[in-house]
């Protein structure tokens, strides 16, 4: 099939799937995005669909003729238990209405930190994080029955350009691009994964290239473990200033948290934070190659984006 004449569907405009968007240019491929204003800040070249994943009828337009549809959109929490199951429910429909294959990407974050990389089968969730596994269950069933083909990629916390709305978005970039100190929770001082979103997109588009990957759980590839204090360290240094980091407690986030929406973010990452948590990605590592940008290059480029795009609000799904 000609390259061009492919059509890639990305449902979701947050980070990560204008990340996707952005590698499917790359790669000369026509595509379209799909997210519930119909407004996204994306070059001409994208189409822009409005719609709601969790209607299906309101994706048939958007997902006819698709080759792959990539879902990388994230449900609200304001709006309820059992959005992101919808999510799902919606975004199958339509690949299969379309007799696309589908390419999942998610965090890890559900992840329970353990003492050494964690591989995809080993990987558990939290206590109450059964819930975030719901979808992509969903997802591999549909796929085990034949009524999609797919393949999931995780990453970790997440930064990039449109990332601002993630914790180290939130939490270390703009706090150091602002002259603040940037907060970490946990133990700073422990080995900890953090996913470049352009790595990440770049995965996913590979993913769904691939007909090896269909019908499994892929980590993508990341940069090598820092600990968080060093990650900020980093960022600090290609700012040119000199780092201020602070390590607020639970106690503190508690108290915190009554009033303040970024110390409840901060409290809810604490158990991740805690003890080492790396994803191993030897698997995408010996199937497609493991490239990835560099710490420094990675931050540099974030930072520069974050100049050229001042004004820019974070990207919703």
């Amino acid at each position: 099939m000609n390259a061009v004449a492919e059509l890639h569907v990305i449902i979701g405009s947050g980070a990560l799937g204008m990340g996707v968007g952005r590698e499917l240019l790359v790669r000369r491929k026509r595509v379209r995005m799909v997210n519930r204003s119909g407004i996204a800040d994306v070059p001409t070249r994208i189409y822009v669909f409005k719609g709601d994943v969790a209607d299906p009828a309101t994706l048939r337009e958007s997902c006819e003729e698709a080759t792959v549809v990539y879902h990388c959109a994230r449900p609200d929490s304001r709006e309820g238990d059992g959005r992101a199951e919808r999510l799902m429910a919606g975004a199958i429909e339509a690949a299969a209405r379309a007799g696309a294959r589908i390419v999942y990407g998610e965090c890890a974050t559900f992840y329970r930190a353990g003492a050494r990389p964690m591989t995809e089968e080993e990987a558990v969730p939290v206590a109450g994080g059964e819930a975030c596994t719901r979808p992509a269950a969903m997802l591999m069933e549909a796929h085990a029955a034949g009524g999609v083909r797919a393949a999931i990629g995780r990453g970790s916390d997440l930064f990039g350009p449109w990332a601002g709305a993630s914790l180290l978005g939130r939490q270390v970039f703009a706090r150091a691009v602002a002259g603040h100190a940037v907060q970490l929770p946990g133990n700073p001082e422990l080995a900890h994964t953090f996913t470049y979103v352009d790595d990440f997109a770049r995965a996913l588009v590979t993913l769904g290239e691939r007909d090896e990957a269909l019908g499994r759980v892929w980590h993508v590839p990341s940069a090598e473990p820092l600990s968080p204090r060093r990650f900020a360290e980093l960022v600090f240094e290609t700012l040119g200033t000199v780092p201020r980091i602070t390590v607020p407690g639970r106690a503190r986030l508690a108290l915190h948290g009554l009033v303040d929406p970024a110390a409840r973010v901060l409290r809810a990452a604490t158990e991740r934070f805690e003890r080492p948590f790396v994803l191993d990605h030897g698997r995408y590592r010996a199937a497609f190659g493991g490239a990835f940008t560099s710490h420094p290059d990675a931050i540099r480029a974030t930072l520069e984006w974050r100049r050229a795009n001042p004004n820019a609000a974070p990207a919703r799904a």
